[in-house]
């Protein structure tokens, strides 16, 4: 094997060395990653290249002149190789390499590393396509005639009006007989025939024939009666009495082609006891549940609403910085929530999802007066909230608890704790497989 091969050899085990799933969530450089892409980055493992002696004792192969440094790589020249300013070590940094994933595929990935089965609703339909020829109809175009059906009630009528000719007409040579008592004498028998056919065959009878039986139970015990299936078999099928009303056409089914909307509503308490450490844990409990839902729906947006005691949306870019000195009432992110959703994301054509954050702080009683009553009347498939408290719960830090003891029966609402980076997996898992098990 050459040295390019071997090359290639410690590239591909790069890849496979690319960071762990749970570990780029809980500690990765989340902000190297857009909303398309995301870019995970990949373990170094150094690859191989040879040097020069560091004895810089000669020998063969040294030349003079433009040789590189000692412990400078061989190879080819590359653009600011040489002495200078611009060759000076430790300069620049590395260019660090990442394994880049689109959202679909950070969903599968993630589905299989949690074991998840989330199923995205169709909600809005967009278009209705003819389907599968599967509904019938009473007329159509002739291409369309299910002569399979057609075939089929021509047959049963066939059978049904069927009977063994050469039986009854051994029933007419009884001595003494009339065709009126052959008839009855075929009804009894449940022989469907006619009394027309009866009177038009009775003429057809040879007089030296008649009285071969002394009566129809002597005729029954000496004439063997064939079944239509019988008949069939020997002498096929002559004929099948189609009618117009046993006529049936395939028809499309119309389907209606239904489009996956999400529409991702993500609050933040941006109030002045959310320091660094709590504006992390949520960036790096959202960001993940953003990428995970784009890639599960056909279509997703996204609405960031920061509140202190007042609340306003922002864009997303501001969502995991911003910080501001003034107190919490939590209701004011779910009341602008609520008026963002009513007025562009109407409950019958998106998905929605309702996903807060802070550290559980809040003015007093608007969680049991506001916040419960409103997340009751916002229709969603999920509310999630997410506690940020490093370190352990603070005294006043109550909201989570308030709303899990509130909602937590209530089958969409569910309560996420997060201390530490280690938890936001488990956070995660928390969330999505509530909205999993939701009806």
């Amino acid at each position: 094997m050459g040295l390019r091969d071997d090359l290639e050899r410690f590239r591909e085990v790069g890849e496979e060395r690319r960071e762990d799933l749970k570990e780029f969530i809980s500690y990765g450089d989340l902000g190297a990653s857009g909303s398309k892409d995301i870019k995970i980055p990949i373990k170094v493992v150094d690859l191989p290249e040879f040097k020069y002696d560091r004895l810089d004792m000669g020998g063969v192969g040294q030349g003079k002149g433009g040789t590189p440094d000692v412990g400078q790589p061989l190879g080819q020249p590359q653009p600011g190789d040489g002495d200078g300013e611009d060759g000076e070590p430790g300069e620049e940094g590395a260019e660090h390499e990442y394994y880049e994933m689109d959202p679909e595929q950070f969903a599968e990935a993630l589905d299989e590393e949690l074991g998840l089965e989330l199923e995205p609703k169709g909600k809005e339909v967009v278009e209705e396509v003819e389907g599968d020829f599967t509904d019938i109809t009473r007329s159509g175009p002739h291409s369309t005639l299910d002569f399979e059906r057609l075939f089929k009630e021509g047959l049963k009528r066939k059978l049904a009006m069927d009977f063994d000719e050469e039986f009854v007409r051994e029933a007419m040579k009884v001595e003494g007989t009339t065709a009126r008592e052959v008839f009855e004498w075929c009804r009894e028998q449940n022989i469907l025939v006619s009394m027309a056919w009866i009177e038009d065959e009775w003429g057809r009878i040879p007089d030296d024939e008649r009285g071969t039986w002394a009566s129809f139970e002597e005729m029954e015990e000496n004439v063997e009666r064939t079944t239509s299936i019988q008949r069939i078999r020997r002498e096929g099928l002559r004929e099948i009495p189609f009618r117009r009303e046993d006529e049936r056409y395939r028809h499309p089914e119309v389907v209606e082609k239904k489009q996956s909307n999400v529409v991702v509503v993500n609050i933040r308490d941006v109030s002045g006891s959310m320091r660094e450490t709590k504006r992390e844990l949520v960036e790096r409990t959202f960001t993940p549940l953003d990428w995970y839902l784009t890639g599960k729906y056909d279509h997703a947006e996204f609405v960031y609403i920061a509140h202190d005691a007042e609340a306003w949306e922002v864009e997303r870019d501001e969502f995991f910085g911003i910080r501001s000195g003034g107190g919490t009432r939590i209701s004011s992110a779910y009341e602008l929530a609520k008026e963002v959703l009513d007025e562009r994301y109407p409950w019958r054509e998106w998905n929605r999802y309702v996903f807060a954050a802070g550290d559980s702080e809040n003015s007093s009683n608007d969680t049991k007066e506001r916040v419960v009553p409103l997340m009751q009347e916002i229709d969603a498939n999920l509310h999630a909230y997410v506690e940020t408290q490093p370190g352990g719960t603070a005294i006043n830090a109550t909201h989570a608890e308030e709303v899990e003891r509130s909602l937590g029966e209530q089958g969409n609402v569910v309560v996420a704790y997060v201390s530490e980076p280690d938890d936001v997996i488990d956070a995660i898992y928390t969330i999505l497989s509530t909205e999993a098990t939701a009806e």
